[in-house]
């Protein structure tokens, strides 16, 4: 008997790798695509059925892999916050749950979603699931090596990073010299990073060591919310002008890992991971 997966969908190639490495490995793969988000053809080869669905239609959604005999299933790929705005259309359902919610943060939020669809028999896997190898031990990825000066902004950023994270803000920030640029908020990391290559360009920091840090949360719920990185998040540091990007060792999902070293390399940026 087929093994099935569900998957939740996003937008970005993580969720689109993950149903190819599921169908890879025998899986009958069902997805429930956020609307706005996630493309349909993205998974012609790799989805037995695609459905779209708009955010707060919990009850179609868990119906939509009940009626697949799904019982498992993974949260992947991101969400535009303006999706959060423009496409909530609830459901019944939907509509229930959301005048319960006591608060909004994303941790919060998706931590009930996920108790709703427990309810129905239906459980998340790791968001990770078939990427384990995306995921980099600590040590200095590309060719160059961070400087004395460039290792001590990493730290300083690195622990600013991981308390803004534990405050559900984000998980991503841009420092210098004991200084913060700029904080990753709804508007993602490549924009957190773009807004600060601007501040660096026009302000004091110009002249100054900056390095961009990308960390999981504490206590990280596999489940949902991995730190993701990938070609375009190089792409973005070249924008900006900023030469150091560090992540966290082993939490980290690095898409295309290979052509984002290489990439790294011919910009001369260096590229670490922090455990």
């Amino acid at each position: 008997m087929t093994t099935k997966i569900g998957l939740i969908a996003g937008e970005g190639k993580m969720p689109v790798y993950i149903a190819q490495k599921a169908k890879a490995n025998g899986y009958e793969v069902f997805v429930a695509g956020a609307k706005g988000n996630a493309r349909a053809e993205d998974y012609q080869t790799c989805a037995n059925v695609f459905e779209l669905f708009r955010l707060g239609q919990l009850g179609g959604c868990i119906q939509f892999f009940k009626q697949h005999g799904v019982t498992r299933v993974v949260m992947a790929g991101r969400v535009q916050h303006t999706s959060i705005f423009s496409n909530i259309m609830p459901d019944l359902r939907g509509a229930k749950f959301l005048a319960t919610l006591k608060n909004m943060q994303t941790n919060y939020i998706l931590s009930r979603v996920m108790d709703e669809f427990k309810k129905d028999g239906i459980e998340f896997a790791s968001s990770a699931l078939f990427l384990e190898d995306f995921m980099p031990p600590a040590g200095v990825l590309s060719k160059r090596k961070p400087t004395p000066d460039e290792q001590k902004v990493i730290d300083f950023g690195f622990q600013i990073a991981k308390k803004l994270a534990g405050m559900d803000i984000g998980l991503t920030c841009v420092v210098s010299q004991n200084a913060v640029i700029a904080v990753e908020g709804m508007e993602g990391t490549d924009r957190c990073i773009l807004r600060a290559g601007e501040l660096v360009r026009e302000g004091a920091e110009k002249k100054s060591t900056v390095a961009v840090v990308k960390v999981a949360r504490p206590n990280q719920d596999e489940r949902y919310d991995l730190p993701v990185l990938g070609k375009g998040t190089v792409e973005t540091l070249v924008k900006a002008g900023i030469e150091v990007l560090a992540f966290e060792a082993e939490k980290t999902l690095v898409l295309d890992l290979e052509e984002v070293v290489e990439l790294a390399d011919k910009h001369k940026i260096c590229l670490t991971a922090v455990k």
